[in-house]
């Protein structure tokens, strides 16, 4: 059943039959009132519920807007409940505000089960599919998806989709292996270093953690690698947001990379956690991340040296194991950079 408030049949037809999932048993309910949508669902008894969208529909009880806090937070609770009465899954589908938060009251998320978002530039054909809750499973699992003419297409290989568009042996790009939930993703971190500029220089964070950038920076500067007063940016390429610290030894590489000029050797993963004296630190899963880059043919590996372990079950993987940045900037041959 799928009840929509926000547009007639005959626009659901439509864009069903555009999809081509038009379906016999799909039966399409045009209605805003939270009680008449339930009702026809107790009657109907379908094996799923989807409501379009929350914010439009309201619980006739109260006399506010639809989409005002207590519409959402009243309808919600009500169509929570009767998933739970009646065994039935709803699949609630809600606005998000410009920072890509969930539109309405926060209780709302703390009602349902789980809380999936849409993610994607509205430039790029790509969307992920993120879990930012889940009682039944893992939070922050994700999914690759494609957007075609017959609707959202799942990508089956994520890493080798993001690093698609990749050119080798250009200086300021190197490959991590970040996690996912429980997915070990690769992704392609891109770093540009500028010239001295008078003034302050912009440093510009895409796609990653400007805060990891600014303590990178320092840390880097302190390993005798001429930043200051110079203009930084870096992406992440693809439109993946990486926000984990274990994408700081890849940000590091494609600075210091880009800064000297010199390309990071060819089938090389970076990974690893930076603290703020130098230090290389552990990360979790390093195994399941050199998997997924020896399964994409990726021959050399730089990790924490605490991670080298898991990393020996490979034959074929040169594994250089990184302790302080100090040592890793020097392997790299980026210690004094560029005039």
């Amino acid at each position: 059943l799928y009840a929509s408030a926000e547009e007639s049949p005959a626009q659901v037809r439509l864009r069903a039959e555009r999809l081509g999932a038009l379906a016999e048993n799909l039966l399409v309910l045009a209605e805003t009132d939270a009680s008449r949508i339930i009702a026809t669902a107790t009657e109907r008894r379908p094996d799923l519920l989807i409501v379009d969208s929350i914010q439009a529909v309201r619980d006739s009880g109260l006399s506010s807007a639809a989409g005002t806090v207590s519409q959402v937070r009243e309808t919600g609770s009500l169509l929570t409940r009767y998933a739970k009465g009646m065994g039935v899954p709803v699949i609630l589908i809600g606005h998000v505000t410009k920072d890509g938060s969930l539109a309405g009251p926060k209780s709302l998320e703390h009602l349902v089960d789980a809380v999936i978002g849409i993610e994607g530039e509205r430039s790029s054909f790509r969307r992920i599919l993120r879990a930012t809750k889940n009682r039944f499973g893992a939070v922050e699992e994700m999914a690759l998806y494609e957007m075609t003419g017959e609707g959202l297409s799942e990508i089956a290989n994520p890493s080798q989709a993001l690093l698609a568009e990749r050119r080798l042996g250009l200086p300021g790009s190197v490959v991590t292996a970040t996690r996912e939930g429980t997915r070990s993703l690769l992704a392609e971190v891109q770093a540009l270093v500028g010239p001295p500029v008078p003034g302050s220089p912009r440093r510009v964070a895409l796609g990653l953690d400007p805060g990891r950038l600014a303590l990178l920076l320092a840390v880097l500067e302190n390993s005798r690698v001429a930043l200051a007063g110079r203009e930084v940016f870096v992406s992440c390429a693809g439109g993946l947001e990486v926000a984990e610290p274990a994408a700081d030894l890849a940000i590091v590489a494609a600075l210091v990379s880009s800064l000297s000029g010199r390309a990071v050797p060819e089938g090389s993963v970076v990974f690893g956690e930076i603290g703020l004296l130098g230090e290389v630190r552990r990360v979790s899963a390093a195994a399941a991340r050199v998997r997924e880059a020896v399964g994409l043919g990726f021959t050399r590996v730089y990790l924490p040296a605490g991670n080298a372990g898991e990393a020996a079950g490979f034959p074929d993987l040169e594994v250089r194991p990184v302790d302080r940045v100090a040592q890793f900037v020097e392997e790299l041959g980026g210690s004094q950079g560029r005039g």
